[in-house]
């Protein structure tokens, strides 16, 4: 069982509104991924829908948490997001609803990955978690999903 320090230990509901354990993922690593619909970056979504199926086989997962903390560029409800990640990038990895990432009133989920690792700084900041919950690394939002030095990490973390 995830301990306090996990993500692993938390919960966040999805964009059709169900609550999910993180539990769930627990044994998986994790990429937590900050999105916005309307953001230069994007066009990320493609790169990690190919990163997801490409290393889901392999136990990695790509987590999905929508905000509009970053120049209001998610303005969408739960549903007009799902939209938007399906007609336009075939989203198939696990969309959270939209949450705040900095702040004191930041989710659970972005309070605990920022503890060690600092609070993201624009959309697509990605914070890499390790098979037990660990946050083990964060990439900026200029890293793209298939930057060398994230699949390095991922490939570490994996090994771990």
């Amino acid at each position: 069982m995830a301990d306090a320090s996990s993500i692993y230990a938390l919960t966040a509901n999805r964009l059709d509104g169900t609550t999910e354990a993180l539990s769930k993922y627990e044994g998986k690593v994790a990429l937590l991924v900050n999105t916005a619909s309307a953001c230069g970056f994007t066009p990320q979504y493609a790169g990690l829908e190919k990163l997801y199926e490409e290393l889901a086989p392999k136990g990695v997962v790509v987590l999905g948490f929508p905000s509009n903390d970053f120049g209001k560029q998610e303005p969408g409800s739960a549903g007009e997001i799902a939209d938007f990640c399906q007609k336009n990038y075939g989203v198939s990895f696990p969309m959270f609803e939209k949450v705040k990432t900095t702040g004191d009133d930041a989710s659970p989920v972005f309070k605990l990955a920022a503890a060690k690792h600092g609070a993201p700084k624009w959309n697509f900041h990605k914070y890499l978690v390790d098979r037990h919950g660990a946050v083990v690394a964060a990439f900026p939002s200029n890293v793209k999903p298939d930057a060398k030095e994230l699949r390095a990490a991922i490939e570490a973390a994996l090994a771990g």
